[in-house]
């Protein structure tokens, strides 16, 4: 959110960015700001929404980075990739990590809260829209909100002060490649 003074000046409360769309790269820029951020010497914090509890390449580099924290926060995939768990308890999941997302945004203590995979999380309606537009409308002063996924829904899209949609042009890993993927 900026605030314009009669055209003097400008000066950000808060951002909210948004990254979406079908291209890969959604975390991976979000992670970018991340770095931004701690060069800067501010804290920041990601939950992950859907991803699971298997480790990535940015859990192993940043588990020696004192200022980020990555919360695994889902069960895994919905419905995919030999995902057996109740849609109960991927719902349970992703209403605890929006509690947990609220409470650490407002607790101010993160300069950058990530809320990754967030959009897919409202897609697959295991979190309402209605109920993270209600956590992005009480983000403080000085907490910069990032959400990613795919298929944001437009009110995301709309609030954003930064909104990127990432475009697959082309895509010929299969199986994911590590390093690169995760």
């Amino acid at each position: 959110m900026v605030l314009s003074f009669a055209g003097l000046f400008c000066f950000t409360i808060y951002m909210i960015i948004l990254y979406t769309g079908n291209g890969k790269g959604k975390t991976t820029a979000s992670i970018g700001q991340t770095i931004r951020a701690l060069g800067e010497g501010k804290k920041a914090l990601m939950i992950q929404f859907i991803k699971g509890p298997w480790k990535s390449g940015e859990d192993y580099f940043f588990q020696k980075t004192k200022n980020f924290q990555i919360i695994k926060a889902g069960k895994g995939f919905v419905g995919i990739l030999g995902d057996r768990l109740p849609l109960a308890s991927h719902k349970k999941a992703a209403k605890d990590a929006l509690k947990l997302a609220d409470k650490k945004i407002l607790s101010k203590k993160n300069d950058l809260v990530i809320l990754d995979e967030i959009n897919v999380a409202v897609g697959l309606k295991l979190i309402s829209e209605k109920d993270v537009l209600k956590v992005l409308k009480r983000i403080p002063y000085g907490v910069d909100v990032i959400l990613t996924g795919r298929n944001a829904p437009k009110t995301f899209i709309d609030l954003a002060d930064i909104a990127t949609e990432m475009k697959e042009i082309k895509y010929k890993f299969n199986p994911a490649k590590q390093g690169i993927e995760y």
